[in-house]
């Protein structure tokens, strides 16, 4: 399901993958960073292709990009053996992933990540989609990709916020599934490219194993939601009022999850001492979210989360670290006391 390469040495496989599936067509999604960051060396192994550029960023991750793409692929005569090479992060994955298994009814796409958040968690899952209105991946489809190639040194390449952007979810990773890895992230002083590249493959390989397990999410793959559904209602949130500000999506995660850590401990008793450590680690490494932001849209935008079942917002929490819970509700007063928390901590 989950088919992964990783290391140094993957674009010799994706050369022979494209070679052994005699595709047609291929065609490069990119944006203006991977064009001049990632496709250089991405070119080298493919003898013709055809680019597709989009803007960089979630913003740009609606209808109208899809019909772009969409469109493109059609002038260009694509068909059902053509091939899409997803080369660009999160949103762009999403994004590529979607009007891939929408277009004509689903051609084959390869995902080569070149973010951190892309490479531990957007390009891994067989969740491709879009955002309606700034609501996150509310358009969507479970497609997997033929295969994802991972290029750890394309992260060489990231300003330290986008490395953050994705240490935040290799932090989730480690609080639902591993406490050993968040003892050792925890430890870590500085998160240079040298630390996190080591922590990628165990990253990746927690979110495959979940996913393999349950790829349309009606159980186990729930547990990858811990810190989101306040996260996604806040990154909304930016996007709507921050300008060209807006938060990404691992500052967002880690929000979300000081504010569910901290629901965990009211409603789970999550111990208070793992707690602290999780706000002192998010202290010291993610900025402050400054925005005076509106408790009750906020609230009111978790009432949309895709996650929800029976108009009831749902979390998912932590018993102790390794060990979440699924399908948890609270009410909307203990989410308000979650959002303070998170402002006097910091």
């Amino acid at each position: 399901m989950n088919k992964i390469i990783f290391g140094e040495n993957v674009f010799d496989r994706l050369n022979k993958t494209i070679a052994k599936n005699s595709y047609s067509k291929v065609f490069v999604l990119l944006d203006e960073n991977t064009k001049r960051h990632c496709l250089p060396i991405l070119k080298k192994y493919l003898t013709e292709f055809i680019t597709i550029k989009i803007k960089s960023g979630e913003g740009n991750k609606n209808i109208d990009t899809a019909t772009f793409i969409w469109e493109t692929l059609h002038k260009n005569f694509a068909d059902r053996q053509s091939v899409l090479i997803n080369l660009g992060g999160g949103a762009l994955s999403d994004i590529g992933g979607f009007c891939a298994s929408t277009f004509l009814r689903g051609i084959d796409f390869i995902n080569v990540p070149s973010t951190l958040l892309s490479m531990v968690d957007a390009s891994i899952g067989a969740k491709q989609g879009l955002n309606l209105q700034n609501y996150k991946n509310v358009i969507g489809v479970f497609n997997h990709p033929k295969c994802i190639f991972v290029y750890p040194d394309f992260i060489k390449t990231l300003a330290e916020s986008e490395l953050k952007n994705g240490l935040a979810e290799i932090v989730k990773h480690a609080l639902i599934a591993d406490k050993k890895l968040w003892n050792k992230i925890y430890k870590i002083k500085k998160f240079d490219t040298d630390n996190l590249s080591k922590l990628i493959l165990s990253s990746i390989r927690i979110k495959s194993k979940i996913t393999t397990k349950d790829p349309h999410e009606f159980g186990l793959r729930k547990v990858l939601n811990y810190g989101h559904t306040i996260a996604h209602a806040i990154e909304t949130f930016s996007m709507n009022n921050d300008g060209n500000n807006f938060l990404k999506h691992g500052e967002a995660v880690a929000i979300g999850i000081v504010c569910e850590s901290y629901i965990s401990h009211k409603i789970n008793k999550f111990p208070l001492i793992d707690l602290n450590l999780i706000v002192s680690f998010i202290k010291k490494h993610f900025k402050k979210y400054h925005c005076r932001w509106d408790e009750i849209l906020l609230i009111k935008n978790m009432s949309h989360d895709k996650k929800n079942n029976s108009r009831k917002i749902n979390f998912t929490l932590l018993n102790s670290i390794g060990d979440p819970i699924v399908n948890c509700n609270c009410t909307d007063e203990l989410i308000c006391e979650s959002l303070n928390y998170y402002k006097n901590a910091f």
